[in-house]
Order: structure tokens, then C-alpha cells, then sequence
């Protein structure tokens, strides 16, 4: 798969090197830095990009400012693509009508796109988006998130010290966390691994938001911390201890469960 990473700063370029350093080696991936300022009316997107663009299959709209949608469709005409992931993980970059904009340009010039919200809620058939779940068919945007986008992961765990031995990365965020994350989870006790995965997680360098994101009245850095958190719940449920409360002077009483210790009186 050719991959056409469309970038304007660091965070999309930590996009770009993750990809091209622990995806398939058959895939190839290359860059353009879009421009950084864009006027207030774009009236000729042409004007704005290179003469020509290295043929692409999917594009990875990375860009830092929200003038960069206008110039992905003449992209997608240049390259030949015919499939598109643009996360959002700062509204300020894609708003919600910018978004469905670019969704509608896109599908004229024969490209089906994606949305995640925040990108690490990309799966093989679904992205969260608004608070929802939007199913998606697309090969190429499927083969991609079956390496990156929600992340996965396989955890071993020394049962006799109830820590965790190994962590296995299925399946890593596109900008690396979790590969980070996982290294620092290896002799953390199973009770504390979702908290530390959390942590781990706020520790890294996020793309996603600090501020409140209305579809989830939640900051879209918690949102994607949460995806990891998840990650581990799943995988070290079987081994966490399960703790009961016990109201102060609660006793036990034992279940009847025959004639003999649940005596029926005859009646009258």
C-alpha cells in the first residue's frame, strides 16, 4: 500500500515516522509538508501545492490547520488515491462543518474518508465519531487500522506475584503511545494496570485536546487515555482480585435448600 502522509507539523510527522518504521514493510511512506498560514478565502487550492505528488492508495490527512482540507481533493486527483483517514483530534484543526465539507468533496472525486474522533478509536470496520460508532467498508482504510488506530495489546502476567511479565503490542496507536505505554507496564502489579495505563498514556506526548469536546463532555485526551485503559482491562481481568463490602455487623445467613431446613408447617 502506498501512503501519502500530508503533514504541516510535529505531530503529523510523528504520524508519518511511526508508520513507515513498524508497518508492513511492503508499504511505502511518504510526506508532504503542507503550508502553515492559508488567507481567509482560498480561491485556488492549485496555487497552494507542489507541481507534482508521489502516487498514493490512501492518504493520511495530518495537517495542523484547518485551511489544509480545502487543498486534499486536488491531492487525491494528483496521487490517484481512493481512500482517506483524516483524524480529528483538535475540533480547532477540523471542525464539524469543515468536516462534512471535506466528506462530500471527497466522495466527488471518487474517495471514501474517515473521520476518527480521536484517531485512536479507528478499528477494521468502525471509528468513533460525535459519541457514536460510524461503520465504514473500505479495504485499504481497513488494512490500515488492523496495524494502527485502537490499540491492542497481549499481556502475560507471573501469578505468583500477581505483576505483569510481558506486554505483547497487537495493534498500536498510530502516534506510538501505546508502544511507549507498554514498556513501561512489564512488573506492574495487575490491580494498579489500568490506572499506570492511564498514566503512561498522559505521560506521552498526545495529540488529542485538553479541552471539553461537547459529543463527550469529556476532553478528548480522556477519551483516547481511556482506549488504553481498556486495552489492559481486558487482557488482566482474569487475574485481578475481586473485593466485596461487607456492612459492619452483616451476617450470613445460610440458604434453605431442603424440607429439612426450611420446614413447611401443615396447614390447618
Amino acid at each position: 500500500m502506498r501512503i501519502l502522509a500530508v503533514v504541516s507539523g510535529e505531530f503529523g510527522r510523528r504520524f508519518a515516522h511511526n508508520v513507515r518504521e513498524y508497518g508492513p514493510k511492503t508499504w511505502t511512506v511518504q510526506e508532504w509538508t503542507a503550508p502553515s498560514h492559508f488567507p481567509i478565502v482560498i480561491d485556488e487550492p492549485r496555487d497552494f501545492l507542489p507541481a507534482s505528488l508521489p502516487p498514493a492508495d490512501l492518504i493520511l490527512a495530518a495537517g495542523e490547520h484547518p485551511g489544509i482540507a480545502e487543498l486534499l481533493p486536488d491531492i487525491a486527483k494528483m496521487t490517484g488515491a481512493k481512500a482517506m483517514i483524516a483524524p480529528v483530534d483538535r475540533v480547532e484543526w477540523m471542525p464539524k462543518g469543515l468536516m462534512n465539507q471535506l466528506r462530500g468533496w471527497m466522495k466527488e472525486v471518487g474517495v471514501e474518508s474517515v473521520f476518527p474522533k480521536p484517531f485512536c478509536s479507528l478499528t477494521r470496520n468502525s471509528y468513533s465519531l460525535r459519541g457514536q460508532r460510524i461503520e465504514y467498508h473500505n479495504t485499504l482504510i481497513s488494512e490500515f487500522a488492523h496495524y494502527f488506530g485502537n490499540p491492542s495489546v497481549k499481556v502475560s502476567v507471573d501469578e505468583k506475584t500477581g505483576t505483569i511479565a510481558s506486554v505483547r503490542v497487537e495493534r498500536d496507536a498510530t502516534c506510538g503511545c501505546m508502544r511507549f505505554v507498554a514498556q513501561g507496564m512489564v512488573g506492574v502489579r495487575v490491580d494498579d494496570a489500568e490506572y499506570q495505563a492511564g498514566m503512561l498514556h498522559h505521560h506521552y506526548p498526545c495529540l488529542a485536546s485538553m479541552g471539553i469536546d461537547p459529543d463527550y463532555n469529556d476532553t478528548l485526551l480522556h477519551v483516547s487515555g481511556n482506549t488504553f485503559k481498556e486495552a489492559f482491562a481486558a487482557e488482566i481481568k482474569p487475574y485481578k482480585q475481586v473485593l466485596y463490602f461487607q456492612p459492619d455487623g452483616f451476617v450470613e445467613k445460610p440458604i434453605a435448600d431442603s424440607p429439612a431446613q426450611n420446614p413447611i408447617s401443615p396447614q390447618p
